[in-house]
């Protein structure tokens, strides 16, 4: 009898341009999540830096770059700075409902118009509903949509300003893709926000770490992430924390930035994308 496969098989994708860096190639490497020990393997693999696009785990698998590194926060020794505990004030008056993995139009309505607002002509601006369906509601894991509403006095529910598909793993949450009303004047940092909710959420559940995705030192629309402390990123021997004075000093960087560099918030992969996902193709 033939010995059944107990490996994930895993591939590369072709080279294409990088997404963050100018003039650089990217490359990953990806394997399948399927099986009765999908969960299993996402959260191992979730440990090593991959992260999940619909049905696949990936990371990445550059040469001679490795500029893309994983980050996740501590949520139990987690304390917000000044501005942070303003956005909490701010928007704590939101009700949160974590929602099972179904897409809905209102969701979908609320993804175009942050797309057009922050990632114009962006691979994500061409999504359809039904795009936007795979990203949300293909999943072999524990996934689910946690959605973001302003209250109203008669309990009907009310307006959707901020969204966020997240995989439940078995060390934290990993933030697969958020979304939000980028142009609420009353509600300016709701992708911190967010983020600040999902640290919180971990914290209570007792889950250590919510994972960020990638940081790309150099690119500037992932240098929110470093706002977030204690950090903790992967390197070659395994994770290790940002020293206090180095993530101040990444910290004073950004806020030296203008706003619009700044903050840009997205929560991790852009790989639910239909481009994105058709890069991962078995031979």
């Amino acid at each position: 009898m033939t010995a059944p496969v107990r490996f994930p098989r895993f591939f590369v994708t072709s080279p294409a341009p990088c997404p963050y860096l100018e003039g650089k190639t990217e490359r990953k490497v990806f394997t399948e999540l399927k099986g009765p020990h999908a969960v299993q393997l996402n959260d191992a693999l979730g440990r090593i830096g991959f992260r999940r696009s619909q049905t696949v785990a990936y990371r990445p698998s550059c040469v001679n770059c490795r500029a893309c590194v994983s980050v996740r926060v501590v949520a139990h020794e987690f304390q917000p700075s000044s501005t942070q505990r303003r956005e909490l004030r701010r928007h704590d008056d939101l009700v949160v409902t974590e929602c099972r993995p179904w897409a809905t139009a209102e969701q979908y309505q609320l993804l175009q118009r942050y797309l057009e607002a922050r990632h114009p002509g962006g691979g994500m601006a061409a999504m359809d509903e039904i795009d936007y369906a795979d990203m949300v509601e293909h999943t072999a894991v524990s996934s689910f949509v946690i959605e973001y509403r302003e209250p109203t006095e008669n309990g009907e529910p009310g307006r959707l300003v901020g969204a966020c598909l997240t995989d439940r793993q078995g060390d934290g949450l990993s933030m697969i893709y958020s979304f939000y009303d980028p142009e609420h004047k009353a509600r300016s940092g709701l992708g911190n926000y967010i983020i600040l909710d999902h640290i919180r959420r971990a914290a209570e559940a007792g889950l250590p770490y919510v994972y960020l995705g990638y940081w790309v030192e150099g690119s500037q629309r992932m240098q929110y992430k470093v706002r977030f402390r204690p950090l903790e990123r992967l390197g070659p021997a395994g994770w290790h924390r940002f020293s206090e004075e180095e993530q101040a000093a990444l910290i004073a960087d950004v806020a030296n930035r203008p706003r619009d560099d700044a903050s840009c918030p997205d929560g991790g992969s852009k790989d639910g994308t239909p481009g994105g996902q058709r890069q991962y193709k078995l031979a």
